[in-house]
């Protein structure tokens, strides 16, 4: 199974920790945020791994090279050019492309969600994107049907909706920055250059299966702000993830 870490971002939540290194290398209950990915997808049966960097790159490369997790690990390089999210994914097809579905998570999360678990019900339901969503207060929702189809997106903060499909009642639930993908997504993607990953679904769910995995009750933490990283350690420290033992 293949998997694609994001780890090119800028970091700027975590400023100024990365004033001089990328946020895959800030430390976390004493390993790397890349570190703490790695081990997880290993320990849940991936076999190869690609990670994109930009921010201080070369510091990314030289951690992946110096060090030996036992599975092959990949580099899709946005040094010149940084792609968001949807233009990294499609950066990164040549690693990731062929007959399974792959998953891919963002650096700065860490979580107890069961990736075999959630590789079951995306097969199962032979969705193109399948995405981890929660119960959990956030400024921007994922609005799915009772079938659990994306349906819309909305901003509550900023007062914006984005609807591909229009139903009496939408669940909403915050995204989790991890998702599964078949790789026929890449037959489907015109974009071009830097874009969101969340664009590309919303256009895609008005005519594909792009369903929510509700994992709420999941231990899981967004790494990405400096202010609350003594308070994430905290919560780290009090987990016993399997992937660490």
């Amino acid at each position: 199974m293949k998997a694609m870490i994001l780890a090119a971002g800028l970091g700027s939540r975590l400023y100024p920790l990365t004033i001089d290194r990328p946020k895959a290398m800030v430390e976390c209950s004493g390993r790397t945020l890349l570190e703490h990915a790695i081990l997880k997808l290993k320990y849940f049966g991936f076999t190869e791994i690609v990670v994109n960097v930009h921010h201080f790159s070369n510091k990314i490369i030289d951690f992946v090279n110096t060090h030996n997790f036992g599975i092959p690990i990949s580099i899709s390089d946005e040094t010149s050019h940084l792609l968001d999210t949807g233009g990294g994914l499609l950066h990164a097809k040549k690693f990731l492309d062929g007959e399974e579905p792959f998953l891919i998570c963002n650096v700065d999360v860490i979580s107890s969600i069961d990736f075999s678990k959630m590789m079951q019900y995306h097969k199962q339901h032979k969705a193109l994107a399948t995405l981890a969503v929660s119960k959990r207060e956030t400024s921007r929702y994922l609005l799915f049907d009772e079938m659990s189809q994306l349906c819309a997106w909305e901003n509550r903060m900023k007062n914006e909706k984005i609807i591909v499909h229009q139903r009496k009642q939408y669940t909403p639930l915050a995204f989790s920055g991890i998702q599964i993908i078949s790789p026929e997504i890449f037959q489907h993607i015109t974009e071009t250059g830097a874009f969101p990953i969340m664009d590309l679904y919303l256009r895609l769910a008005k005519s594909h299966s792009i369903l929510a995995y509700d994992h709420t009750g999941d231990f899981w933490l967004d790494i990405g702000k400096y202010e609350e990283l003594a308070e994430n350690e905290r919560l780290i420290k009090n987990q016993k993830f399997e992937y660490l033992q």
